[in-house]
């Protein structure tokens, strides 16, 4: 949960009070048994002790215990803190809900919200909220006109909806995840016991080769010749196990992951929460909405845009596999030509593959 509380705040949408509040649903509470509270959650989130170093006496040691966070976390958690304490002059109601996620696809600069007041003859007054360019280009005059936040927010549940994963193809995936699961696994299996196998030959041979120096049959310098070689081998065997355990992790659990994430988005998207919506829209899309003619629009012109083509993401696979539903059997849909393969890692995205 700590990790958790960490991977949230360094997001940038959530604060030391939501924090608090998630630690709380999660039973992680003062020693009094009371919500954690803003001071409390800056202390967790600024304590080095959560990626392997500890306080003494006012200075920093490393320890010898499994950190809990990377330190790349730690420090993109600090930033998101310093970013926040800086002091910020806004109108007291500026819109926040879609603030941030948007560039003006004629200019580049970032859209922004403000609320209008309409008076009527009877003096009745009307609130919205709309969205607009922030037209701060000097070297041209923005064309682009503003929209209401409910076109919006109607236009980002229709994207959202196109990534979302029915219930069938989630089904399907996971039942495949959990085979391909098994068969990973046996075959880490067989490989471990391989390599230590080896690692108890080398054993033996070292215990051999010790006595065979301490009974003076073997001369010193073959001796450290010798030693230095099979500890070479012993460890490059160890290291062979340490690689083939994590890599069996590495896509089987992100993928496991993003699927209960895409199968959630239909849920979102119909929902009225626009900050969960924002939150959704950035994890797929990133910084790649423009709005253009009050119609919003992934980065490239067509929809699905081109990174679905060339498979960036899963979530543009994902995309991509929705459009052809109705045009293409099922069955081709779920399965690649190559044969059904769930999206493996490749840096920080997933490669491509038709759900």
């Amino acid at each position: 949960m700590i990790r958790r509380a960490f991977e949230m705040y360094a997001e940038g949408n959530q604060t030391l009070d939501t924090i608090g509040m998630f630690l709380a649903q999660n039973q992680l509470l003062t020693k009094h048994g009371k919500k954690i509270h803003r001071t409390r959650a800056t202390f967790i989130l600024s304590n080095p002790f959560y990626y392997g170093h500890f306080r003494y006496s006012g200075e920093v040691y490393e320890g010898k215990f499994e950190p809990i966070v990377s330190k790349k976390l730690f420090d993109r958690v600090q930033e998101v803190m310093r970013q926040r304490g800086r002091p910020r002059h806004k109108q007291k109601n500026e819109p926040q809900a879609y603030c941030g996620l948007l560039s003006c696809a004629s200019c580049g600069m970032m859209i922004t919200g403000e609320y209008r007041v309409k008076k009527q003859v009877s003096g009745k007054e009307h609130y919205y909220t709309y969205y607009h360019c922030t037209k701060k280009r000097r070297d041209m005059k923005c064309p682009e006109p503003c929209i209401r936040q409910e076109v919006l927010d109607a236009q980002i549940s229709s994207l959202l909806q196109k990534v979302s994963m029915p219930q069938d193809w989630a089904e399907y995936l996971n039942q495949r995840l959990e085979k391909d699961k098994t068969e990973s696994a046996q075959s880490v299996s067989v490989f471990v016991q391989k390599n230590q196998k080896g690692i108890q030959d080398i054993v033996v041979k070292l215990q051999r080769l010790l006595d065979g120096y301490l009974e003076q049959d073997v001369e010193k310098e073959v001796y450290r010749a010798e030693k230095a070689k099979l500890l070479s081998e012993k460890k490059s065997l160890e290291e062979q196990i340490t690689n083939a355990e994590q890599k069996q992790k590495q896509w089987l659990e992100p993928m496991g992951k993003w699927i209960t994430e895409a199968t959630g988005m239909e849920k979102i998207a119909l929902d009225s929460n626009l900050f969960e919506k924002k939150v959704a829209a950035k994890k797929v899309f990133g910084s790649n909405l423009l709005l253009q003619n009050k119609m919003v629009r992934a980065s490239a012109p067509d929809f699905p845009n081109s990174r679905a083509e060339s498979g960036q993401t899963a979530w543009d696979a994902l995309r991509a596999s929705h459009a052809l539903v109705g045009v293409s059997d099922e069955s081709q849909i779920m399965v690649r030509r190559e044969g059904f393969e769930p999206p493996k890692p490749e840096g920080n995205t997933f490669t491509a593959c038709r759900i």
